[in-house]
């Protein structure tokens, strides 16, 4: 049985969601950001029972498919923008048709009518959020991160973040402040 999660974005998430499932001894097949494949079906009263604690942690049992489908869209983006290293080698559109198996403007609209922007904003918006992390960090340069981030050029990284945030590269690594935003919240 396949169920899908809202808000799992990171691999302590999974871990968290991992204990609830333990602790009911239910067998995870496999895991990933949004996704728990287990061995048993569930009842209406143990998925009633599962989505209360996971809720009391911050997650929610999703049911709804087009919920599910914006869910997927965005667990996809966080996980290729913070967790991949690699550069994708087709356009996003071709990226997310493939892995849902679905058409990229059916995915576009139910994501702009859910979420009130674009994919492709969204997707900006996660890199933008993991510039400013490698920034915070202090570890490389605006230029090794224009290359991490699989940026064309530092002038174009440069453009974008400015345009994002109202600073530079440069002012937003020398400012004191770097107010670190939960992934679930860009």
């Amino acid at each position: 049985m396949i169920l899908h999660i809202k808000n799992m974005v990171c691999d302590r998430c999974k871990m968290a969601v991992e204990r609830i499932f333990a602790e009911k001894k239910f067998s995870i097949l496999s895991m990933e950001l949004g996704l728990v494949e287990i061995e048993e079906e569930l009842t209406e009263l143990e998925t009633e029972e599962i989505g209360e604690k996971l809720k009391s942690i911050g997650f929610e049992l999703l049911h709804d498919k087009k919920i599910m489908a914006v869910q997927r869209i965005k667990d996809l983006i966080v996980k290729l923008v913070h967790y991949s290293e690699e550069e994708l080698s087709v356009p996003l559109s071709a990226f997310l048709s493939a892995k849902l198996q679905q058409d990229y403007n059916t995915l576009g609209q139910l994501f702009s009518q859910s979420e009130g922007t674009t994919i492709e904003k969204y997707f900006i918006a996660q890199k933008i959020a993991r510039v400013k992390e490698l920034l915070a960090d202090g570890e490389l340069t605006i230029s090794e991160i224009a290359f991490k981030m699989h940026y064309s050029s530092v002038a174009y990284l440069s453009n974008q973040f400015k345009k994002e945030t109202g600073s530079t590269a440069g002012e937003y690594r020398t400012s004191q402040m770097h107010h670190r935003q939960n992934l679930d919240e860009v």
